[in-house]
């Protein structure tokens, strides 16, 4: 198979350089050794296909050196060429597991089929192990619902997922933006493609320049060889921009090229490069919103707005929240390797109760925590968080303030900052808690700070929520 990389090692040099040059004008990325610790050491930082090996050589011979490589390299084929052959080496190195065992003198022309037999059968295998993966991980990332509204979005999504059509994923933060966008691309005709995601709110704008389109060398200081980004790494499959409405407005021109275009300029680079993607964005925010306010283009709107997929946030969907649990414990447990197989009732009572600022990725969380610390088969409450259960208990309690009934940004901001005030205003710490990553905590926290609900600066220790203004 051309392009399979090939150790050959022999000790003879004239045999070693002759049989390398015939094989590498068959195609094969060959590479070479004089010994066996020469050819485990090149093992041990390269992936080879196939191993030709001859037998006699100083130090390891190459029987050691199969079963070694057969050991550590179980996916390699090894082919064992031999000018003393013998009954009892040819068993030996069969029963090693030798793809074949050649004898000297050979005729050229029959190893360079058992070589191309060889790295058939090993990139074959490669590719059944690849695709074991992507079956397994698409029974991973599978979306579970009961949910109306939600069967109705994957029906959306089934029906786009093999267009080339860009896609705009809406929904607040841990409701399964990137899980959805996973779906459309498993599903897509670019399946067997990569899948690259950015997130577009946790970089500057250089550093999301430079990963997204890479650089030429000599770019700026330190960039000493040429690199491709994230859109490169995406080639014939898909990028995924999440929170996309945090690009900055420089970033947004460039975005905006690429979105018409197909092309891009790498930092530092002058000729255009041509981009095969599919592109899928996510948000967090109200995307009309963010540009009637004028921090989003309208043109890059219009463009990755084809479909608009809004997903529910758990509380609206509370008939999933013991399907993903269950679905979390089952993961958490084997992960840990834990028999935590069941949930109690008043367990899962709790939470199917609590509202989930942080959405499926903190009911995940939650369930983590509760695996680690259960003692036998069961999660119980004890293994919920401190102050979760009677949060749960008092949700319709703590929605009303003084008979008002609270807006859910107060409630959601109430809990963070208690959460918050819990770990010391350690924020690290508390996105994990909630589900969100830092960056979603620091622009909620600044945005209080904004509107005047909490004291600027007052995020790091104790906690003060100040009366909403009217």
């Amino acid at each position: 198979m051309s392009g399979a990389r090939v150790l050959l090692v022999d000790d003879e040099a004239v045999a070693r350089e002759g049989l390398a040059t015939a094989l590498r004008r068959d195609g094969f990325d060959v590479t070479t050794a004089d010994n066996g610790d020469s050819a485990l050491a090149l093992l041990r930082t390269r992936d080879f296909e196939v191993m030709l090996t001859d037998v006699r050589m100083p130090g390891m011979d190459g029987l050691d050196l199969l079963r070694r490589a057969r050991e550590a390299w179980p996916d390699m084929e090894v082919l064992v060429v031999t000018g003393f052959a013998t009954t009892e080496s040819a068993v030996e190195a069969m029963r090693t597991g030798a793809f074949y065992y050649i004898s000297k003198p050979f005729r050229l022309g029959e190893v360079r089929k058992l070589v191309r037999e060889a790295a058939d059968k090993a990139q074959l295998r490669a590719e059944n192990h690849r695709l074991r993966q992507l079956v397994e991980q698409a029974a991973e990332e599978r979306i579970i619902t009961r949910d109306g509204g939600m069967r109705a979005i994957l029906d959306i999504a089934r029906g786009v997922a093999p267009t080339d059509c860009n896609v705009l994923i809406v929904g607040e933060t841990g409701t399964g933006k990137e899980l959805l966008a996973r779906h459309l691309h498993a599903h897509s005709r670019r399946a067997g493609g990569p899948f690259v995601a950015v997130n577009c709110g946790a970089l500057t704008e250089e550093l999301l320049a430079n990963e997204l389109f890479g650089h030429e060398k000599g770019a700026y200081t330190g960039a000493q060889h040429s690199r491709g980004g994230l859109v490169e790494a995406a080639q014939c499959g898909t990028l995924f921009l999440d929170e996309v409405t945090e690009m900055s407005a420089a970033m947004q021109v460039k975005l905006l090229r690429l979105l018409q275009e197909r092309e891009y300029m790498r930092v530092g680079g002058t000729e255009p490069v041509r981009a095969d993607v599919r592109f899928l964005a996510a948000t967090n925010r109200e995307p009309r919103s963010a540009v009637d306010a004028g921090t989003f283009r309208q043109d890059i709107y219009f463009r990755l707005n084809v479909v608009t997929l809004q997903l529910p946030p758990l509380r609206a969907r509370r008939e999933d929240i013991p399907l993903l649990a269950q679905q979390f414990l089952r993961r958490a447990a084997l992960a840990m390797g834990k028999p935590v197989t069941a949930i109690a009732p008043s367990a899962m009572q709790k939470l199917c109760a609590y509202d989930y600022p942080g959405n499926v990725r903190e009911l995940e969380n939650l369930i983590e925590r509760g695996v680690a610390l259960a003692s036998g088969s069961m999660l119980g409450e004890a293994d919920l968080p401190a102050g979760f259960a009677a949060s749960a208990v008092h949700r319709d309690a703590g929605s009303r303030v003084g008979g008002e009934i609270r807006t859910l940004e107060s409630v959601e901001r109430s809990h963070i900052l208690d959460v918050l005030a819990e770990v010391g205003g350690n924020r690290a710490m508390a996105a994990r808690l909630l589900g969100i990553d830092r960056v979603s905590l620091w622009r909620k926290l600044r945005r209080y700070e904004e509107l005047g609900l909490i004291e600027a600066g007052d995020t790091e220790g104790a906690l003060r929520v100040r009366d909403a203004p009217a």
